[in-house]
């Protein structure tokens, strides 16, 4: 695996590095050599935090964990990434696309059939033409993370959402 290490607000020793390579090393029996894994080290507000991104074709596998030491952020957020690898494992290798970023070895292991994805409820609304500023007044009115609506101006579904520190994001189709 390739590693491309970055650190924000930090300095990236090499016992840091090292720590990253020893504990997401383990993740060598999941993908292939040429897989690239970016890890974004981070201290905000005295919470050392880690960044995981592995980009699989048709897929990003993510994750993020912070703590009061970055050490143990590092041992956290590889535990998270098996956990997704395993909940996802079926969805991801049924797409030839991403296939070739796996081993085959963990490509042939069973899974646990509990570990699907099950949709538990199905919900129907009517898709509001509004602002997107609107959007997130409505999100907030009815206290959800996220909020589909039709675009006003363009007559595009597209989705706000509610981030970190307060703030929103908007996702809208290509064209």
């Amino acid at each position: 695996m390739r590693y491309i290490i970055s650190g924000r607000n930090i300095t990236v020793t090499e016992g840091l590095k090292e720590a990253i390579y020893d504990k997401l090393g383990k993740l060598e029996k999941y993908f292939t050599p040429e897989t690239e894994i970016i890890v974004t080290l981070s201290v905000e507000k005295q919470r050392q935090k880690i960044e995981v991104t592995v980009p699989v074709k048709g897929h990003t596998i993510r994750a993020e964990q912070s703590s009061d030491n970055m050490y143990v952020s590092i041992d956290l957020v590889e535990e998270i990434i098996v956990r997704q690898l395993r909940k996802y494992k079926t969805r991801i290798a049924n797409q030839q696309n991403s296939r070739k970023n796996f081993q085959p070895a963990y490509l042939e292991m069973e899974t646990d059939g509990d570990e699907e994805v099950k949709i538990v409820r199905t919900k129907k609304f009517a898709i509001k033409p509004l602002d997107p500023e609107e959007a997130c007044v409505e999100m907030e009115l009815l206290g959800h993370s996220f909020f589909v609506f039709r675009n006003a101006q363009t007559n595009e579904v597209n989705v706000v959402y509610k981030r970190k520190g307060n703030t929103y994001g908007l996702i809208e189709p290509e064209n």
